[in-house]
């Protein structure tokens, strides 16, 4: 008897519909010209699919928007701050919250209290407003990622991993009291959304508390982690993501939280840590940069779609379909023959823009380039992470990351297979003229994050 291939499909159905714009190829060229080549400098409005970024760009549920009605807009103790503590504690297991507008809040906070001048911070792979944050508190950030996460190619499952030896290293040359904490992050962004194993957390955690020097956790995208966990780390395939999650936490002393990615809301984070003293200064500390400690900017309503989602995010029939879109656009973009970062990650499709042009230097932002053309031929936006996004060193000099790649990121709950099929088309279509493709030239370029503001010129 023949067998019947089953398909999955979206764990939800729509109940409202947002009408989008098409555009043609001249109103394109000029929204381009008038943006300056970035794409983060379009009007939404001008655009067809956007997939700038997965955050705060999710589809809330039917219960966050009813939670939504049940905001406690007190300025001190808010009813929804304590759910969302108690959602916290519950899911992530840290012991205190300080919530904050978003991921950055959290970020800004934990390095004035932690980093000191002179000090070193390894981490696994940079992200940009985090190491930002950390050297305007007088810190370097230490790259201590495994090698293989700066080869496109390479298919080892976890090229989120530490490298412990590097991490050692750091620790003899510096001295441990230089080292406040190691920066860990899930679902490592900059590499391509690629994932951290459990086994290498045992390890960072027995090497770390050798040391007596804390692991701080970016754990915005955790519950995508915790998916290829289950899906390839033996002795997990019986385990939920929620339970996953949690043991992910535990192998740390704190974290922030961007949860306008895991957490399917529109705004806001938090800082989560289990250390008293820490959380005493940052309770102090939020008042003066975010607001009070029981709403840190966010209004009732916001913290109370937080918590809502935070449970929704560790669903594992969710989980299972947010990442199986990002693979099903991933192997039809292979089916094109189109470089991407391999594995495929949890949030998105990084395309490898040296690859894909490999006649455009890297001085001519080959990955902006790349950005740029995809919007011309469909409307999708997408965002450059390679040369722009790594931004200067302190001497003035550009960093020359290894990785130039064009991140399609895909919002969680928005779009359909449809869609999927329109974008890998669209960058097939591209691929087919990339020879034809020109670099361009900076014009203008701010003090802090130029990838956000930048302008440039065709060559």
């Amino acid at each position: 008897m023949k067998t019947i291939k089953q398909s999955w499909a979206e764990p939800y159905k729509i109940k409202m519909v947002e009408l989008l714009k098409m555009t043609t190829p001249k109103q394109r060229q000029i929204a381009l010209e008038e943006a300056g080549y970035n794409t983060f400098l379009l009007k939404s409005e001008d655009v067809y699919i956007d997939l700038l970024t997965d955050s705060g760009t999710s589809a809330m549920s039917d219960r966050q928007w009813a939670g939504m009605m049940l905001g406690d807009e007190a300025y001190a103790g808010s009813s929804n701050f304590y759910h969302l503590e108690q959602v916290v504690q519950e899911v992530y297991g840290y012991k205190y919250l300080i919530p904050t507008h978003q991921g950055r809040g959290a970020e800004n906070i934990l390095s004035k209290i932690l980093i000191k001048e002179g000090d070193i911070i390894p981490g696994n792979m940079y992200f940009t407003t985090t190491r930002l944050h950390q050297e305007l508190a007088g810190g370097t950030f230490k790259d201590i990622i495994i090698d293989e996460a700066h080869d496109p190619e390479n298919e080892f499952p976890f090229k989120g991993n530490i490298d412990m030896d590097k991490l050692d290293a750091l620790i003899q040359e510096y001295g441990a009291e230089r080292i406040p904490y190691v920066s860990m992050a899930t679902s490592v962004n900059m590499a391509g959304g690629q994932p951290i194993s459990m086994q290498n957390l045992k390890e960072l955690r027995a090497l770390t508390t050798k040391h007596g020097i804390r692991v701080i956790h970016d754990m915005t995208r955790v519950a995508e982690n915790a998916y290829f966990i289950q899906q390839k780390e033996k002795g997990y395939e019986d385990k939920t993501i929620r339970e996953i999650v949690k043991e992910i936490n535990s192998y740390t002393d704190g974290a922030t939280m961007s949860a306008k990615k895991d957490a399917l809301v529109n705004i806001g984070g938090f800082l989560a840590v289990n250390d008293w003293d820490v959380f005493e200064e940052a309770r102090n500390m939020v008042v003066v940069y975010e607001g009070l400690h029981t709403y840190g900017g966010l209004a009732g309503r916001d913290m109370e779609a937080m918590a809502i989602g935070i449970g929704e995010s560790v669903n594992d029939d969710h989980i299972r379909a947010r990442v199986g879109q990002v693979i099903y656009l991933g192997e039809k973009m292979m089916e094109y023959g189109i470089p991407i970062v391999k594995p495929i990650g949890g949030h998105g499709i990084f395309v490898d823009a040296k690859k894909f042009l490999p006649h455009i230097s890297q001085d001519q932002f080959p990955a902006q380039t790349l950005a740029a053309e995809i919007y011309l031929d469909s409307g999708v936006r997408t965002m450059e992470r390679g040369i722009v996004s790594a931004g200067r060193k302190a001497n003035g000099e550009n960093y020359y990351p290894k990785l130039e790649l064009v991140r399609l990121t895909i919002p969680r709950r928005v779009y359909t297979q449809a869609h999927m099929d329109v974008i890998a088309e669209s960058v097939a279509r591209v691929y087919l003229r990339r020879k034809d493709i020109k670099g361009m030239k900076m014009v203008y370029e701010p003090k802090y994050l130029r990838f956000f503001q930048a302008l440039f010129e065709k060559l």
